[in-house]
């Protein structure tokens, strides 16, 4: 409706990734990020550690959504499902991604499926092929994007996984999980490699350069949540840089993430505003100050009790 303005909620995944080389990152100059900082108030700190399961931007997001769960166990599986016209009843949902696992000399690891290229055509293939493997064993499968696969099944209702964020990059192994539900999915997994290793859609993406897609990563488990309005505004562009590595490519993603939506998230007269950041450890929102801008002697304090530096504070998440 004309004249009412949409409340702003920012949060940010990937803001200060645990790898980050931050001895080299003494120039962060992010200016708006700093006035956040220095005028608004932080509320309390989610905390946790790198190994949880949710990594601390799906718990801020969770939260936010009005959604509960315990740790690996949020339905975000079922909530894409829905957003991409599955209709999802009663059941409970998991998000199957195909990926490539890729064989180390020491480890396994997941390469960032984003980096497969997958295209429709291909995925839909590599989808019937595995199909029967699942139905075989009880599950129902839908198919929604090229790197987003559903199923559906009762153990799946609280089954906690390791969100996708957690493992790409990262040895699979520490993130495969305990729980009895899981050996069905360790066994799958096992069948779908066997399966897809000699598949001819594999060997047309290898002759042409591409990773074949050998497994799958399950995620997001549970039955749908009622979701809460208005969802905060996610700012993804830190992901891929952080998940990569790219120290440079992350700096230059937070630069113009501080010239547009920090600088926005602060204009003043917009209500409902919020800034959450995110690491892998913890996450922290910022509201402003509840009686509106600070005076000139809060001002004159805030100059004399300095705000921590953007660093220093995105190393404690």
């Amino acid at each position: 409706m004309a004249g009412i303005m949409r409340a702003m909620a920012l949060l940010i995944p990937f803001a200060a990734p645990r790898a980050a080389p931050w001895g080299e990152l003494q120039n962060l100059q992010l200016p708006h990020l700093q006035t956040v900082l220095a005028q608004w108030q932080p509320g309390p700190r989610d905390e946790g550690d790198e190994l949880s399961l949710s990594p601390p931007h799906e718990r801020a997001l969770a939260r936010a959504l009005g959604w509960h769960g315990a740790d690996g166990g949020l339905p975000w599986a079922a909530c894409a499902a829905a957003a991409d016209g599955i209709d999802t009843g009663d059941l409970a949902w998991g998000l199957l991604t195909p990926a490539h696992w890729h064989l180390g000399t020491e480890q396994v690891s997941l390469i960032d499926p984003a980096g497969l290229m997958l295209d429709e055509a291909t995925s839909r293939g590599l989808f019937a092929a595995v199909q029967s493997l699942f139905t075989s064993a009880g599950w129902v499968l839908a198919w929604g994007a090229p790197l987003r696969w559903y199923a559906a099944h009762e153990s799946l209702a609280e089954l906690p996984c390791a969100a996708l964020d957690r493992v790409i990059g990262r040895n699979v192994d520490r993130w495969l999980g305990h729980a009895p539900a899981l050996r069905t999915v360790r066994r799958l997994q096992a069948e779908v490699q066997m399966l897809l290793y000699t598949h001819p859609l594999n060997d047309e993406r290898q002759a042409r350069g591409l990773l074949p897609v050998n497994s799958f990563w399950l995620s997001g488990c549970g039955l749908a949540q009622p979701e809460r309005s208005p969802a905060p505004q996610v700012d993804e562009r830190l992901r891929a840089p952080a998940l990569a590595g790219d120290w440079p490519a992350w700096l230059r993603a937070w630069e113009t993430l501080d010239e547009g939506p920090m600088r926005d998230l602060l204009a003043p007269g917009a209500p409902g505003r919020s800034l959450t950041l995110c690491g892998e450890r913890a996450s922290i929102t910022y509201t402003p100050a509840a009686n509106g801008p600070p005076s000139l002697l809060a001002r004159l304090r805030q100059r004399l009790q300095a705000p921590p530096p953007v660093q220093r504070l995105l190393e404690t998440l």
